[in-house]
């Protein structure tokens, strides 16, 4: 905005010109019949001549406001006046002329201003906010002390209190024309008046009565009206809201569903999506082409607070608002922001609640599926990268936006220069966890996998269907989306194995290994964080669980899984009847869900067999054989330092000693450690001393040297 916009005479410091006059009027008329004008004690104190002056005053409709303000000819301004502003040469109630730009309120009080010459910010935010004349008349004369300092000393003269130096009710509406004895007046105060509606005015001092409660406009306000549309409003300035000018370069399409968000003007709609941003990203997209600025909103939470800015924001602006991922129990939020004359975009994984806002205009939609698959995103933010790897391949397990792929494309792209190489699958892994990463730490254990399918010795059939695994989770959405081998009743695309085997087989390992390869987290469920022994509880914290998974990329771990998903029983009592109630709703949230989860067991006979038949593969993990034994032996020990002919020693101890996985690697480490002590080589003494204290753990007997079999 320039100088001659705000000194104009639809301009802010126009408009503050013409204050002044009134303000000068006002002070004029106040002091003329006022004994104690010029005691320099005034304000402090009310002499016994101040308190009768006061009380035979005129009353309201005899020309004057009951604390004196400026009469007009007709006996007083009211709101569905003009309301004149007495030039600074003009005597108080000799005529006056309106405030310049701002035409008269209507008659009802409560018709938008009217539009008279289109030039001024005042004259546009009355237009966006339904504002009466009178309400602007309210609005100049509250912000008037946070532009000129010189309404300080006049406005405390006015309040009759030194130490008041803002407009407070009685005053903003004398200078108006009118006074708080005005019904229609002081409804302009309400909380559900657009001037406190809209987040223009604050009404402060709630203990005191109203004519004598300050006003206070918002800084955002304040530095909209003086021209200034360059930062967010304080509240807003975190990482939950972004501002996405027109201008701005997105790397998604415009989509068909954008396209009509654009068409239907101010519009609340809620996308219920299967990946957060997965259809927003085209509606922003379509916005921003139709050079609509948006403010995308990520809330961690409901803030009433920061919503209400939020709105005020993009009424400012003339921005769209999309706000996604929905918080848990968005209510609230959604009544803010719902039925606001702006056009709202809301989307999350659930269905809308029609309580959210009962009186609101709220269209809910399934967003469709994207045109574009989760490789195409990647192809363009790192097309022109020369990458030594499958970039689809690499990318397809992860389920991102587009805003999420930008960022993790940035991510990885800093990381390898900073690193100084080329873009690695590893970098671009490490990119793509940093934001997509679940919050599970109050329910799980993160495990950064560091095993691959060289780490793991099993026979070739359950190798083969763990890399089927892992195949299952990187095409599943061409399989079950775009080849529509997904069956109906609300299934979701998630992929569900069973790692069934004795202790120490390497079912964790496996499960790790799966991560791994699809550049995920491993969480290992919390078992004593998840159970509770309150109905209801348990499901809820399982709930919990799965919705988290459901909207980002990891693979979920439930060890020990037989707690949690064991076999219904008969019912015999009121613990048996709850514990069916856990199962069954397990069954059905395995139906819907949309992630990753590998569920270990010791026993697979104790898992139901409606949970089998929910699942994508059993993996069987067979005690190993003697060459297997030697493999990890080998493995566990190969970055050891090692006495001569150890080798031998661990073939065997491979025939001698029956030790699953697991059991090998304690082994191994007793047999490190026992070396370390001594300050040597791993030898065959301590091997052997470790495959010992392993047998009599399990309460074995020990073979021994010499003695073949010892306690």
């Amino acid at each position: 905005m320039t100088g001659n916009d705000l000194t104009g005479p639809a301009g802010v410091l126009g408009l503050l010109a013409a204050l002044r006059g009134r303000v000068a009027a006002l002070v004029d008329a106040r002091s003329a019949g006022d004994p104690t004008a010029g005691d320099p004690m005034r304000g402090l104190y009310v002499t016994e001549d101040t308190a009768r002056r006061i009380a035979a005053a005129p009353g309201p409709g005899a020309g004057a406001s009951r604390d004196g303000g400026v009469p007009f000819p007709d006996g007083g301004a009211r709101e569905g006046d003009d309301v004149p502003v007495p030039d600074p040469g003009v005597p108080a109630g000799g005529g006056g002329v309106p405030l310049p730009g701002v035409g008269a309120p209507a008659g009802d009080g409560g018709s938008p201003l009217p539009h008279t010459d289109g030039t001024g910010r005042l004259t546009a935010l009355s237009r966006v906010f339904g504002l009466t004349a009178l309400d602007a008349h309210i609005l100049v004369a509250a912000l008037a002390p946070d532009v000129d300092r010189g309404f300080e000393a006049l406005y405390g003269y006015l309040n009759d209190d030194v130490g008041r130096r803002r407009a407070t009710v009685a005053l903003a509406l004398d200078l108006a024309g009118t006074g708080p004895f005005d019904a229609a007046a002081r409804d302009r105060f309400h909380p559900a008046a657009p001037l406190r509606s809209g987040g223009l005015l604050e009404v402060e001092d709630e203990d005191r009565p109203l004519p004598g409660r300050a006003l206070r406009v918002p800084e955002r306000v304040v530095a909209y009206l003086l021209g200034d549309d360059g930062r967010l409003d304080p509240q807003l300035s975190s990482s939950e809201v972004e501002l996405l000018d027109p201008s701005g370069d997105g790397i998604t399409a415009p989509s068909p569903l954008g396209a009509r968000v654009v068409a239907a003007g101010p519009v609340t709609v809620h996308l219920r999506e299967r990946v957060p941003g997965a259809a927003t990203d085209g509606v922003v997209a379509a916005l921003r082409a139709a050079g609509r600025p948006v403010l995308r909103y990520r809330p961690e939470g409901v803030d009433e607070a920061v919503a209400r800015a939020l709105l005020r924001e993009a009424r400012l602006r003339g921005a769209a608002v999309v706000v996604e991922p929905l918080p848990e129990r968005p209510g609230a939020l959604v009544r803010v922001l719902a039925s606001s004359g702006t056009t709202v975009v809301l989307a999350g994984t659930e269905a809308p609640d029609p309580r959210w806002a009962p009186h609101a205009e709220l269209i809910a939609l399934d967003a469709p599926g994207g045109t574009e698959g989760p490789g195409d995103l990647w192809h363009r933010e790192l097309g022109s990268l020369e990458v030594d790897f499958d970039l689809d391949a690499a990318t397809a397990p992860y389920r991102l936006s587009g805003d999420q792929v930008r960022r993790a494309a940035r991510s990885a792209r800093a990381l390898a220069a900073f690193e100084g190489t080329a873009l690695t699958l590893a970098q671009l892994q490490r990119g793509a966890r940093l934001v997509s990463a679940p919050l599970l730490d109050s329910h799980a254990r993160r495990i950064r996998p560091a095993v691959g399918f060289a780490d793991l010795v099993l026979p070739e059939e359950p190798l083969g269907l763990l890399r089927e695994l892992t195949g299952r989770a990187r095409d599943r959405d061409r399989v079950l989306g775009e080849w529509g081998l997904r069956t109906g009743g609300g299934r979701g695309r998630g992929v569900v194995a069973l790692f069934a085997g004795e202790s120490g087989t390497g079912k964790t390992l496996g499960a790790e290994v799966v991560a791994g390869e699809l550049g995920l987290d491993l969480y290992v469920v919390d078992l004593s964080s998840v159970v509770d022994k309150y109905v209801g509880e348990t499901e809820k914290n399982l709930e919990r669980i799965f919705a988290e998974v459901d909207r980002t990329d990891c693979v979920l771990l439930f060890d020990e899984a037989d707690a949690v998903f064991g076999k219904r029983s008969e019912v015999k009592s009121s613990h048996d009847r709850y514990a069916n109630l856990e199962s069954a709703y397990l069954l059905q949230r395995l139906e819907a869900f949309d992630g990753i989860a590998v569920l270990t067991t010791n026993l697979r006979a104790n898992i139901d067999e409606a949970f089998t038949r929910r699942l994508d593969l059993v993996v069987d993990f067979p005690f190993p054989d003697p060459g297997q034994r030697l493999s990890l032996w080998r493995s566990c020990l190969a970055g050891t330092p090692k006495a001569e002919g150890l080798d031998e020693e661990l073939a065997r101890c491979s025939q001698e000693f029956e030790l699953a996985g697991g059991a090998i690697r304690s082994a191994a480490v007793t047999a490190g450690y026992l070396a370390a002590a001594r300050g040597a080589a791993v030898t065959s003494e301590d091997v052997r001393a470790g495959a010992r204290r392993e047998y009599r753990k399990a309460g074995r007997l020990v073979p021994d040297a010499g003695a073949p079999w010892a306690p």
